[in-house]
Formats: C-alpha cells, sequence, structure tokens
C-alpha cells in the first residue's frame, strides 16, 4: 500500500467531511443546499473507494472497491447538474429533464454491478488490471455533458447577474474544470497512478464551489445574521443545557464572566459570587445586582419541549447602569425644584410677612411720634422693626444657601448643568453670541426653566431629542427649546408652565408655548437686558 495517496484520500476525505458537516449546520434548509450535500457525499463515497482500492488484496476486494466508486461516480454528474439547475434558477425550465436524470444514474450503476454478466463497462476486469468497455466510455461522455452543461448554467448566471465576469464564476468554472481535464488524462492514460486523483481533485473544487457560492444563498442568512447580532448586542447571553452545562455565551458576556464553556450553572454561580459578593439562585427569574460601579439586571428564562420538559435555559444580563443614573438625575432636578419651590414659598411667606411687620412697625413708629407715650413703649416698636428687617436679612441668606449655586456662575454653565445630567434622551446645545457678565442677573431664571421644560419632555412627551440654542444678542437674551416628542393639541400652563412665565415676566420677558400633535413641544423665552 503507497502511503502518499493514502494520506492524500484521508486529507480530501477529512475536508470534504468537515465542509458538508459546515453546510448542515450552517446552511439553509432548502433543495439548493440538499442537493450540494448529495455532491458532497457522492465524492466522499468515490473518495472511500479509493481508499478500499488501496488496501485490496484480491480481485474480490478489487471489485467491491470500484462497485462503492461507481455509485459515487454515479451520483455526483447528475447530482451536480440537478444542483446547477437549481441554484442558477433555471430549473422550472430544466424541470423534465431533471426528473429523468437519476434514472441515468441508475441505469449506468446497473451497467456496473452486471458487467460479469455482458463485460462492456469493463472488457477486462482483473485485479490491477481493468479494461474500459463501451458502456464506460459513453456513461464518462454522459458525465461529461451533464457536469459541462451545469458549469455553464452557473457561470450564466453570475455573468448575467452581473453583467461580467467575476471571481465567482471563475473560480467555479476552474473548480469543475481541472478535476475534469485530471480525469480525461486518467482515462487515456496520460496519467498512470495508484489512486485515481480524480475523486481528490473533485474533493477540493467541491470546496472552492462553497467558497464561491456560499455569499448567494447557500448560507442560513438568518442564523449568521442572528449569531452575529447577539454576538455584538451590549447584553450577555449564556446558554445552559438541560444539564446545566454552559453550551454558548456571546461576547460581552465574556467580558461579564469568567467561565469559560463547558462550565456548569454552579461554577457561574461561583464565579458571580467571588466577583460581586451575591450568590444567586439557580431558579431565579429576575434579579438585579452590581459591582465594578455598575448596575446589571439578570433574567433567566427557560425552553421546554412539547412534553413541558426543560432542554435549556438562557440567562440574559442587561447593563442597566443608565436607567439608575436617570432615576438619580431625575431625583436630583425633583430635589432642586423641591427646595427652590420650599425657597420660593419662604420668600413668598416668610419674607412678605417680614417685610409687612417691619412696614408696620415704622408706621407705628411714626405715628406714634409727638405723642405723650413712654419711652419703652417706643423702643419695643422699633425693635420690633429692627428684629423683622434682621429677619428678612436672614431669611434671605437662608434661601440663597438652600438653593444651590455652586454652577451658577455662567448662563452657559448653567444649561449645561442641566442638559450633561440627563440620560436616555439625545440633547444637543447651540450657543450663538458672546456670553458676558451682563447675564448674569438670569441665570437663575434660565436655569430653572431650562431643568422645568427639559424635565416635562422627559416625562410627558416620550421625545428621545431634545434641542436648546441660546443666543446671547446686544440687547437680551433668547432661549430656544424643541422636542421631538408627541406634542399636544392644546396647552395647560399647569404648575411647571405657569412658573417659567412667571419667572420670566419677573425679569421683564416673554414667553411662548407652542405644539402640533406629533410634532413636537416648542418653548420660546426672550429676556431684555435691564
Amino acid at each position: 500500500m503507497d502511503l502518499i495517496p493514502t494520506l492524500l484520500s484521508l486529507i480530501g476525505l477529512a475536508g470534504l467531511i468537515a465542509t458538508m458537516v459546515w453546510v448542515l449546520v450552517r446552511g439553509n434548509n432548502n433543495r439548493v443546499t440538499k442537493l450540494f450535500v448529495i455532491c458532497q457525499t457522492s465524492v466522499i463515497i468515490w473518495l472511500i473507494s479509493q481508499l478500499l482500492k488501496l488496501f485490496s488484496a484480491n480481485t474480490e476486494q478489487f471489485w467491491i472497491s470500484f462497485v462503492v466508486g461507481n455509485v459515487g461516480i454515479s451520483m455526483f454528474a447528475p447530482s451536480w447538474m440537478m444542483f446547477a439547475a437549481e441554484y442558477s434558477d433555471y430549473r422550472n425550465y430544466l424541470r423534465k429533464p431533471c426528473r429523468v436524470l437519476p434514472a441515468i444514474s441508475v441505469i449506468f450503476f446497473l451497467c456496473v454491478i452486471t458487467n460479469p454478466l455482458h463485460h462492456n463497462y469493463y472488457s477486462v476486469f482483473e485485479y490491477r488490471n481493468i479494461v474500459c468497455g463501451r458502456i464506460y466510455y459513453l456513461s464518462q461522455i454522459v458525465y461529461y455533458v451533464l457536469i459541462f452543461a451545469g458549469i455553464c448554467l452557473m457561470f450564466i448566471k453570475h455573468s448575467q447577474s452581473n453583467r461580467r465576469m467575476t471571481s465567482q464564476s471563475l473560480l467555479i468554472a476552474v473548480a469543475i474544470a481541472v478535476p475534469l481535464c485530471i480525469n480525461t488524462l486518467s482515462v487515456v492514460k496520460i496519467i498512470r497512478t495508484e489512486i485515481e486523483l480524480t475523486p481528490l481533485f473533485f474533493a477540493f473544487s467541491v470546496v472552492m464551489v462553497l467558497i464561491a457560492i456560499s455569499r448567494y444563498g447557500l448560507l442560513n442568512v438568518n442564523r449568521i445574521a442572528i449569531n452575529d447580532t447577539i454576538d455584538s448586542i451590549d447584553s450577555a447571553v449564556i446558554v445552559f443545557d438541560a444539564d446545566d452545562i454552559m453550551t454558548y455565551k456571546n461576547k460581552y458576556a465574556e467580558t461579564l464572566i469568567s467561565t469559560a464553556t463547558g462550565a456548569s450553572l454552579d461554577e457561574v454561580i461561583a464565579a458571580v459570587k467571588a466577583k460581586t459578593g451575591t450568590e444567586l439562585n439557580k431558579n431565579l427569574t429576575s434579579c438585579e445586582l452590581s459591582f465594578d460601579g455598575a448596575y446589571y439586571n439578570i433574567r433567566q428564562n427557560y425552553c421546554t419541549n412539547k412534553k413541558g420538559e426543560r432542554i435549556a435555559s438562557i440567562i440574559i444580563v442587561n447593563n442597566v447602569s443608565e436607567y439608575y443614573e436617570l432615576l438619580n438625575t431625575e431625583k436630583k432636578l425633583s430635589l432642586e425644584q423641591e427646595r427652590n419651590r420650599i425657597a420660593q414659598e419662604i420668600h413668598d411667606s416668610a419674607g412678605h410677612t417680614f417685610t409687612m411687620i417691619s412696614s408696620l412697625s415704622r408706621i407705628i413708629d411714626s405715628d406714634l411720634a409727638g405723642r405723650d407715650i413712654p419711652a419703652e413703649t417706643v423702643g419695643y416698636v422699633r425693635e420690633i422693626d429692627g428684629l423683622s428687617r434682621s429677619g428678612v436679612t436672614q431669611l434671605r441668606c437662608s434661601i440663597n444657601n438652600l438653593r444651590s449655586d455652586e454652577f451658577m456662575t455662567s448662563v452657559t454653565r448653567a444649561i449645561n448643568t442641566v442638559t450633561s445630567a440627563v440620560r436616555g434622551v439625545d440633547i444637543d446645545v447651540c450657543i450663538q453670541g458672546e456670553e458676558d457678565e451682563s447675564f448674569a442677573f438670569c441665570i437663575n431664571a434660565v436655569y430653572d426653566n431650562t431643568r422645568e421644560t427639559i424635565t416635562n419632555a422627559m416625562r410627558y412627551s416620550g421625545a428621545d431629542r431634545i434641542d436648546v440654542i441660546v443666543k446671547f444678542r446686544p440687547d437680551m437674551l433668547e432661549l430656544y427649546i424643541f422636542d421631538n416628542g408627541r406634542g399636544c393639541q392644546s396647552i395647560s400652563e399647569n404648575n411647571g408652565l405657569r412658573g417659567i412665565r412667571e419667572r420670566t415676566e419677573a425679569l421683564g420677558g416673554t414667553v411662548k408655548f407652542s405644539s402640533v400633535e406629533g410634532e413636537g413641544f416648542t418653548t420660546i423665552i426672550k429676556i431684555p437686558k435691564a
């Protein structure tokens, strides 16, 4: 037995089996793929026969190897022609001829197995001594015609669809032409080897054809797209089988969990506990945990068969940090709004009361002038006036302390402070003109109005984009805020909008609210310089 032919046959056989498994796993479940697999199977059988030849020790074993080889030979040409017709979309035109092709395979194979009766396929068949007969050459001509016709169909498909010769069409033509040439040279005895080279070249040709056409319908695009999508999402996907053994995890999961595919669910839970200090329940449905400064939501879903038996479980881990950030931002905005509300109420109620007390005490003091009133009483009145005025001063200091004014140094910084704290909504800020100290008088009002408008958009409009335009003009400040939310038919100025109007008008400015249902909400604020 020759070692080199054996190795070549084994390499070709291994390559064919690998590509066939690959096609079965990743291919479409359609007729094109099935016919291609039949072509691969026929070449595999052909290669197996070559190995049998090498191991044959007598005429009977040699005959068996030729019978097996002719099974593959008889299958390949007709299945190749049917595959080419199906792939090239000529099946409707060649439907009737294609129905006859399997019969051709059967007829020639019957001629092989009945050869001892008529000797027309092999006129001489002895151990290591074969002389081909008339039916053999006829079969070769038929097979050549079918294979060549299949090449032409596929070549035409690529040339017509692209209106030019493509690398795919050339690769297909070369892939099939080379083994045909090798087979011709072997038949006419120009090439003489212990093993037929034709099936080896056909094995590599099938692989090249697969490469050439894989992107044109042979592969299961849905499955590939789903796998690529799952690998690219910012969520961890981990699959366990019925025995709680990890069978798959996507790329994002690899950044979170160090355990490799094949680990048990218990090992994954142990790894999570080591990283977060939290132990998960194997039967959890949903939970949240945090580590490395991020928050994660974990959900487990189960896949069952028709009998209701669990066949797999899927754990999905989502990074929900941005929702916590948004929640914290919302709380911060709400807290700031509440602090401002309290400060405003204190200013309006207690401040007004202290001011009235001070005014009344001064009126009383003026009214008592010139009257015969004990000095002690006049002193008490004046002390009340002093105390009330002191109370107003202290109240104003408390209100200033109550407001968080660390960012209240410019209009631009105040607006950016609000917009930069928002998550989940695309906010674009456009600043036009130059800001100077003359706009400092309206910083608080602009901050409160911007915060209130953006909060309303986030809470009620369902917008995913907000545009803020600030124009610093020589004589006024203009603020435009647009969102792309759901809008409304009519505008009702509730506490929030009323507050915006009151703050703006208190500075001598104007406010305009406008909205069209389905086209968002617009707020235009203009505040003149003092």
